[in-house]
């Protein structure tokens, strides 16, 4: 892949797909109610259906578009295992206006998007207007994953965790970037850290705000933040992982319920987006409705209701466990799924450099506390300059 593959990109959804998302919006068989009056039996029916009504009739793409147009996108075709096959990756390039801008690649995860980013990319890449310094400002690269938002869906297996983060690494190269620094969560931190561990040479540093390959390690007296990461995997693996189990060992059966009903897709979104923010109960305490649709539909426009939980499929259980020695930062997040805790990790991130206690945000930090993100991405990539 060389830079001249690289294609300017515009969102421009047909006026034909969001027709034919009212329609089965307005046309939804619906089941009947939960028989709870909470969120404990998954999102509930009264919200749902008063989003779906709001999506169909009140919700403005056109305008939602447009904002997410400001950024500069871009596709390039990425080889894959195929050498006469080709993957189209999607992508935002935000350059700085400040010339010595530090390239930073940020990847997101599921069920998420570049659409987590829209509220930290004008403060990264232009600090100054920003609160920020002339030296606090970076080159923003931020990918859709394979089979995710606008970019192409995998034809074949093989694109897991590792295959990703090389292809990331290559656009990186490609794109003009000798050296950089990633920061990721949720798969985005496990592709960073592939990252961190393959791309030394190029890499200078990552930044972090989930261990997924962590191992709890419990010696001595329990502490706050020890016992706050083992009730977070408690809970889980008892009541929140349903959607992982599903996704990683049968993708392509979810997958149809999920490209046909856009409730349905909002649905096994949107509870998500309440199980994990900072939200004291409900999403819309913390996101806006219109935030949390334009994420829905970078997954419904394309149909990447299978192809984005195929990701599960291709990584969970396998591939290699990585070890960091190249300099790492933390952010931990109080209503992450399970808060990073430092001696979990410290065998395989064997250089940490940073390491920060959030007093609020969840597991979509850039999304919910773009400030405190921007915050600490500014300081601890700093040194890299």
């Amino acid at each position: 892949m060389t830079d001249a593959t690289s294609r300017p990109f515009r969102i421009d959804v047909p006026d034909s797909v969001l027709d034919d998302l009212r329609a089965r919006l307005r046309n939804t068989r619906w089941p009947e109610a939960e028989l709870v009056d909470d969120w404990s039996q998954g999102t509930p029916l009264s919200y749902l259906q008063d989003v779906s009504r709001y999506w169909a009739d009140d919700y403005d793409w056109r305008s939602r578009e447009a904002a997410l147009n400001r950024f500069d996108h871009f596709t390039a075709t990425v080889p894959s295992n195929d050498p006469g096959d080709g993957l189209d990756l999607h992508f935002v390039h935000q350059r700085s206006p400040h010339p010595d801008a530090l390239p930073l690649l940020i990847t997101h995860g599921w069920p998420g998007s570049i659409v987590e980013f829209h509220k930290v990319i004008e403060p990264l890449t232009d600090p100054t207007k920003h609160g920020g310094r002339a030296e606090d400002a970076f080159h923003v690269v931020a990918p859709s994953l394979p089979g995710f938002g606008f970019s192409g869906k995998p034809t074949e297996t093989g694109w897991g965790v590792p295959k990703i983060a090389e292809v990331f690494a290559r656009l990186m190269g490609a794109l003009g970037y000798d050296r950089y620094v990633a920061q990721g969560g949720d798969w985005g931190s496990a592709i960073t850290t592939a990252i961190g561990a393959t791309d030394r040479d190029h890499c200078a540093a990552v930044h972090v705000t989930l261990a997924m390959g962590a191992r709890p390690s419990v010696d001595g007296d329990i502490t706050p933040e020890v016992q706050r990461a083992l009730d977070g995997a408690a809970f889980y693996a008892k009541w929140d992982s349903g959607y992982s189990k599903q996704q990683s060992t049968r993708p392509q059966t979810v997958g149809y319920g999920l490209v046909d009903s856009p409730a349905a897709q909002a649905g096994w979104i949107l509870e998500k987006f309440w199980a994990w923010t900072d939200c004291d109960g409900h999403p819309e305490n913390v996101l806006t409705r219109d935030e949390l649709l334009d994420n829905v539909m970078l997954y419904w426009i394309n149909g990447n209701g299978a192809s984005s939980a195929r990701l599960y499929w291709e990584s969970f259980g396998s591939g290699p466990r990585y070890t960091v020695s190249i300099p790492s930062g933390f952010a931990v997040y109080p209503k992450e799924i399970v808060p990073p805790v430092r001696s979990w990790v410290e065998g395989s991130f064997t250089d940490i450099r940073h390491w920060s206690e959030q007093e609020r945000g969840g597991h979509f930090a850039a999304f919910e506390v773009p400030d405190a993100f921007v915050a600490d991405l500014r300081a601890f990539f700093a040194a890299f300059r």
